[in-house]
């Protein structure tokens, strides 16, 4: 009978004032956490205000401000619940405990929001964003070499420590916030109890409320991550998510890049799609029969070697006339106008990272929600649009070079399971010189140069890594004119040491690439060189550089049978476009093979990507309805809106579907798909 006492005490129903001191402090730990996220949000804005548009208005910040702060009551809302539910659960079991619940919780999730936050800073530096679906790809990066990049380009430690400092203060500012007793003056200000009551139970409601649809009060008018960009601003716009959002956001993208949810065609819509994209009737679900060509014959005489050097944060602005002052892409701008070399300045990277240029070019497939080098179906055999086996059936041995480890991103596996016959990564090489992500790049031009045989004809498919972070080319040593490109820069950002380093290392792998092709040439005089960046948007000297000059790569051939005239005049196009156009350029008439891409030598005027649409005369975001074109180098913008969103519907299509369920169209292959 006591026992039976002891636990009706136990688990006894909360009265009022046990129940009303926990909504209290709930309500208290909201608020805090709601403050707290807006001033981040004001302080970050103010901060890096230089990544604003030279148009944005007061108005465009406060509507940033007011739009964030109606997302955030979202995210307090979580955390005040992941305080309040085991401080309620503790009051309700052990009364002494709640406290230590409200403490060990808020403690967690000040940390966490410290440490975000910190990041939040050099993440939008590097990548113009908030916290977005790249942070995934940490489980398939070197690791270790990205703790390294992190320590010492980002000086972890030192942020670490700020977050840490940042935490404690709020945490303690939290608690003072708890043990404050208000009740008092609620009794002063309201004696009625009953009216009290009522009130303070609807304030519990109205944020209830606000909470679960983002600042408002029904479904209907929520704002969240998807809604929430609503300035003019590329900057506000990431501002307006908290950290939490940002992850939040990441997270669903991740989930939808998993599961190819974020592609939604229909078998019927596919089938139209390929007819369009091939230019022959809808008449069979087989993908293969749209996607396969025929050559209409060699445009060069064949060169007994191809070189395609896929070069690290190789962006396309350094070589545009208005940064000719910097002089750190001089050696490109000769051969540009060597008459062996042709160049398209108009060419997009098949994504915003290295392994998206990799299984772009190595499969010929755009990024299309799918993540080549972790699914099955890409280690069973080569796609037929892959470009290793392809060049093996017009006579070449096949190799890839690659300047990091074979593990980074499964990369030795995926190239051999899509047909290349070697591969060479950092373990092969002589020297180790270089940084945690791979030697540098004239250790493995040196590489190339002394084991490749000059008579066994071949396509060999080179990736360096030396201009990426963390930057430790000793540049001084290599003889980079450090204070003369500082002097051409724009006077605020003369005094950016991390900017003059990053400008430092495309010097560093414009010289090295120059020196390499000079030594190949005099060593494979029958070799054709491609050039291409793997990808742009590391940095820009501009706070808000535009689309153009943030994201084009170039695209470039020279060498053996090159001439002038050889590209289309207003080719334009992206990195799954390589392959046809190498094919054409050196394939007997008839040779049948399998692209999405098409070649820049027959008219390829268009490249797509995961985001971004471009032509000769300009170039937009996929996502935007309609198509926005922001012009390129002042010429005329015209754009064929639809059939530009054929063409990229028609790439991602293709892309999706053929390397995830295979060559025939059938619906029964998407049943049980979320």
């Amino acid at each position: 009978m006591q026992n039976s006492m002891q636990n009706a005490s136990f688990l006894r129903l909360p009265s009022w004032q046990a129940f009303s001191s926990v909504a209290a402090k709930g309500l208290k730990v909201f608020l805090f956490y709601l403050a707290v996220l807006s001033f981040c949000r004001a302080f970050f804005i103010f901060w890096m205000h230089d990544y604003m548009a030279a148009a944005t208005s007061s108005a465009d910040i406060a509507l940033a401000l007011w739009r964030g702060m109606r997302l955030s009551f979202q995210t307090a809302g979580v955390l005040a619940l992941f305080s309040l539910v085991p401080a309620a659960l503790a009051r309700l079991l052990h009364a002494p405990l709640e406290n230590l619940a409200w403490r060990v919780t808020s403690a967690l999730s000040l940390t966490v929001l410290s440490i975000l936050y910190a990041a939040s800073f050099p993440y939008y530096r590097q990548y113009h964003t908030g916290f977005h679906q790249l942070i995934f790809n940490t489980v398939n990066e070197d690791v270790y070499a990205l703790f390294i990049s992190l320590v010492q380009e980002f000086y972890l430690p030192v942020r670490l420590a700020g977050a840490l400092l940042l935490a404690f203060l709020l945490y303690r500012a939290l608690c003072l916030l708890l043990a404050c007793d208000f009740s008092a003056l609620s009794e002063r200000l309201l004696p009625w109890r009953s009216l009290r009551r009522a009130l303070f139970l609807l304030i519990l409601a109205l944020v209830a409320l606000l909470s679960a649809f983002g600042g408002s009060l029904r479904w209907q008018d929520t704002v969240n991550w998807e809604n929430a960009g609503v300035t003019n601003d590329a900057f506000l716009n990431e501002a307006i998510l908290d950290n939490f959002q940002a992850l939040y956001r990441a997270y669903v993208l991740n989930s939808r890049f998993l599961a190819c949810n974020g592609l939604d065609f229909t078998v019927e819509e596919i089938e139209r799609l390929a007819a369009l994209h091939a230019g022959r009737p809808a008449d069979t679900r087989d993908l293969d029969v749209y996607l396969t060509r025929e050559a209409e014959g060699a445009q060069i005489e064949k060169p007994r070697h191809i070189f395609l050097i896929i070069s690290e944060s190789y962006a396309n602005w350094p070589l545009l006339e208005k940064y000719a002052s910097l002089h750190i892409a001089d050696p490109t701008k000769e051969l540009l106008g060597a008459a062996d070399t042709v160049y398209c300045d108009t060419f997009l990277p098949n994504g915003s990272s290295t392994v998206s240029a990799v299984t772009g070019v190595v499969t010929g497939f755009a990024d299309a929600n799918l993540y080549l080098t972790t699914m099955p179906e890409s280690f069973a055999a080569p796609y037929p649009t892959a470009i290793a086996p392809t060049f093996a059936l017009l006579g070449y041995h096949t190799d890839f070079w690659y300047a990091g480890p074979a593990t980074w991103e499964r990369i030795e596996p995926f190239c051999r399971a899509q047909g290349f016959e070697q591969f060479y990564s950092r373990g092969d090489f002589s020297s180790d010189e270089g940084s945690v992500w791979g030697v540098d790049d004239e250790v493995l031009y040196g590489e190339v140069l002394s084991r490749i045989d000059p008579e066994q004809p071949g396509l060999h498919v080179l990736l360096n890594v030396s201009n990426h972070s963390p930057y430790t080319v000793d540049l001084a040593a290599k003889g980079f004119p450090a204070e003369a490109v500082r002097a051409a820069l724009p006077k605020e950002a003369q005094g950016d040491d991390a900017l003059l380093k990053e400008l430092g290392h495309y010097w560093y792998a414009t010289q090295e690439l120059a020196a390499f092709l000079r030594a190949a040439k005099e060593k494979f005089p029958e070799a054709l060189f491609v050039i291409v960046g793997d990808h742009a948007d590391r940095y820009n000297i501009e706070k808000t550089p535009s689309l153009y000059e943030r994201y084009a790569i170039p695209f470039i051939l020279t060498g053996h049978g090159v001439k002038k005239g050889l590209l289309d005049p207003e080719a334009a196009g992206s990195q799954i476009d390589i392959a046809p156009t190498l094919i054409e350029l050196i394939a007997p008439r008839g040779f049948r093979y399998e692209a999405v891409g098409r070649s820049l030598t027959r008219g390829n005027r268009q490249g797509v990507n995961y985001g971004f649409w471009i032509t000769h005369s300009a170039i937009g975001r996929t996502d935007t309805v309609p198509l926005v074109t922001e012009p390129i180098k002042d010429r005329p913008a015209a754009l064929d809106e639809e059939a530009m969103q054929d063409y990229i519907n028609a790439v991602r299509a293709l892309s999706w579907w053929r390397p995830k369920y295979g060559p025939m169209l059938d619906e029964a292959k998407l049943e049980g798909r979320e």
